[in-house]
């Protein structure tokens, strides 16, 4: 893929696209409620490569990060059916303006996502605590160059995902005002659609300031109401995932010379996964997961080790028992009005070759287009730190009782 940074995009775009009438009552769909907000973070950069640290043309650390957000949201009202299930859900759309203080070797980008957020807990009357999630595309990233940009071993796509997790105060001011306090993880990567991609992982306090638009459906409550799980009860349901996505390939030679093997592999999979419903918020279980990467061990088959550079590197196609996977994994879901995250740890049981003989894991962000089929975006981890590949695809729950 000669420009990776648009399958980013693509995934974005996918998260925009409105759900269908049938996911929502039609009587319920002009209830809604609405929010504009402002906000500042200011973070530190874990100094996780070198370049961070200082190995870099400015020769000063890049240990800083500041950004500002503007956002808007919307939530079901306390008149509709999913506004009385979900009373705190807010989610919409947000625009960061993003300086690392380097802006000639890293650049300023710009983040455009997704988020959701909702109240966890009530502090005190008009004091309340709440989580967030974002998830979007950063554009604008000054890319590794062997010429203009030879340090930046860090970033390697000029378009980047855009992922953060927060915990947030929010008060409640006057005249429809709430102040906003808080903390967040934030981490940019591009999935391995290119080289370099060591990551760039922050974390950021938060502060701000936004105002809810007159409301169809008086104040919040201000605890989750009592009936809110009346007519839940607890099912198992079934969730069946196909997914695909390309990825780059890149290892260390025996002399210790990194090395970007040419061209992009397929990675395709298979999920089917039944999970316990313990809630309309949350649910857990077990997940079968089946993975073929085409760049799996690759490393292992090198056709000719003594060569004169290693752009003459040449590869035997390795049999496909070690690049395919079948593994177990545990998976724990939050299901939101419109979205619903769910995490995974899980280890490979049918696999052979030191690249798929490991530990992964999975964060994904599910967007339903209908009340049982959905947009499926992940992102998934080897050993808890190394980058494999993106998780696109769709996936479709049977027995949903929600």
């Amino acid at each position: 893929m000669k420009n990776p940074g648009l399958l980013l995009i693509i995934i974005f775009f996918d998260f925009l696209v409105a759900p269908p009438a049938q996911c929502f009552p039609a009587a319920d769909s002009t209830k809604i409620d609405h929010k504009a907000a402002v906000e500042f973070r200011t973070g530190y950069v874990f100094p996780t490569h070198r370049f961070f640290k200082g190995t870099n043309a400015a020769g000063k650390p890049v240990d800083f990060a500041v950004s500002a957000h503007l956002k808007y949201a919307f939530h079901f009202s306390g008149n509709t059916a999913t506004g009385r299930k979900y009373p705190f859900a807010w989610q919409g759309i947000g625009l960061s303006y993003n300086d690392f203080l380097n802006p000639s070797e890293v650049g300023r980008p710009i983040a455009l996502y997704v988020f959701q957020n909702s109240r966890i807990a009530t502090l005190a009357p008009g004091l309340n605590l709440s989580c967030e999630w974002d998830f979007g595309a950063s554009f604008g990233w000054k890319q590794f160059d062997e010429k203009s940009n030879p340090l930046n071993m860090v970033v390697g796509s000029a378009v980047n995902a855009y992922m953060s997790l927060g915990l947030f105060i929010d008060w409640n001011l006057k005249g429809g005002w709430n102040f906003i306090a808080g903390a967040h993880l934030t981490h940019y990567s591009n999935g391995n659609t290119s080289y370099p991609n060591a990551g760039v992982n922050i974390i950021e306090g938060r502060a701000g300031l936004s105002y809810r638009f007159r409301s169809t459906g008086g104040r919040l409550p201000e605890r989750f109401p009592g009936n809110a799980d009346s007519e839940f009860r607890r099912h198992v349901s079934y969730d069946v995932v196909v997914y695909g996505a390309l990825r780059k390939k890149g290892f260390y030679l025996q002399d210790g010379e990194p090395y970007v093997v040419p061209g992009s592999f397929a990675v395709a999979g298979l999920n089917f996964n039944p999970m316990y419903n313990f809630s309309k918020y949350f649910k857990a279980g077990l997940s079968l997961d089946f993975q073929y990467d085409e760049s799996a061990n690759i490393r292992d088959h090198i056709a000719n080790d003594y060569v004169s550079s290693s752009s003459d590197l040449k590869f035997h196609r390795p049999p496909f028992a070690e690049q395919f996977a079948a593994g177990i994994s545990v998976r724990a879901e939050i299901m939101m009005p419109i979205f619903s995250i769910n995490l995974g740890i899980g280890r490979n049981v049918i696999c052979r070759g030191s690249e798929t003989e490991v530990f992964y894991q999975m964060l994904i962000l599910k967007t339903h287009i209908t009340r049982s089929a959905y947009i499926h975006v992940g992102y998934q981890l080897t050993e808890f730190k190394n980058p494999s590949n993106l998780m696109l695809g769709l996936g479709f729950t049977f027995n949903n009782k929600r």
